[in-house]
C-alpha cells in the first residue's frame, strides 16, 4: 500500500531538506569525530564515551533515514488561487467572542499554532477548505459548536 503523500508548503519543504543536509554535511562529521576521539582513549568494553557516541550516530542515522522518507513522502502546495480556502491559504477569521486572527492553512506536519499555522485535518482547518469569504463555518470542539466567519482569503 502507498503512503499517503504529506503536503508542505515550499517553505516548510526547504526547511526538511535544510535539516537533511545539516545533518549530513555537518553532524555526521561531529559525531563521527567523536568516535575517533572515544576510540583513541583506548578500551572500547569499559568506554562510555565510546557507547554513547555510538548511541548519538544510532539516533543521528535514524533521524536521517525519517527525513529523507518524509522528503519522499511529500509534496508541494500548489497555489491554487481562486475564491476557495484550500492547503496554503492564508485566511482571515472571525471569532465567536468578535476578535480576529489571520491563520495560513498547512498540511499536518507544519502545524504550529504559535506561528499561527493550523492543520488542514484540524477541526477550524477542515472546516475551512473548501470554503469561500463571507462564509460561517461550524466546528465542533470539545466546548461544543463554534462557528467562524472566514472574512478573506489571500492565496501565497
Amino acid at each position: 500500500m502507498a503512503e499517503k503523500k504529506v503536503m508542505l508548503t515550499q517553505e516548510g519543504y526547504n526547511k526538511l531538506v535544510d535539516k537533511l543536509n545539516y545533518l549530513k554535511s555537518v553532524r555526521r562529521i561531529e559525531v563521527a569525530d567523536r568516535l575517533k576521539a572515544a576510540i583513541a582513549l583506548g578500551d572500547l568494553s569499559e568506554n562510555s564515551e565510546y557507547v554513547d557516541a555510538k548511541n548519538e550516530q544510532a539516533f543521528l542515522e535514524g533521524e536521517i533515514m525519517d527525513l529523507e522518507a518524509q522528503i519522499h513522502n511529500s509534496g508541494i502546495i500548489q497555489e491554487e488561487g481562486g475564491d476557495l480556502v484550500a492547503l496554503g491559504s492564508t485566511v482571515r477569521i472571525l471569532f465567536p467572542d468578535g476578535h480576529e486572527d489571520t491563520y495560513m492553512i498547512v498540511g499536518s506536519t507544519e502545524a504550529d499554532p504559535d506561528e499561527m499555522r493550523i492543520s488542514d485535518e484540524s477541526p477550524i482547518g477542515a472546516a475551512m477548505i473548501g470554503q469561500t469569504a463571507g462564509s460561517t463555518v461550524m466546528v465542533h470542539a470539545p466546548a461544543g459548536v463554534l462557528q467562524y466567519k472566514i472574512l478573506e482569503i489571500v492565496h501565497n
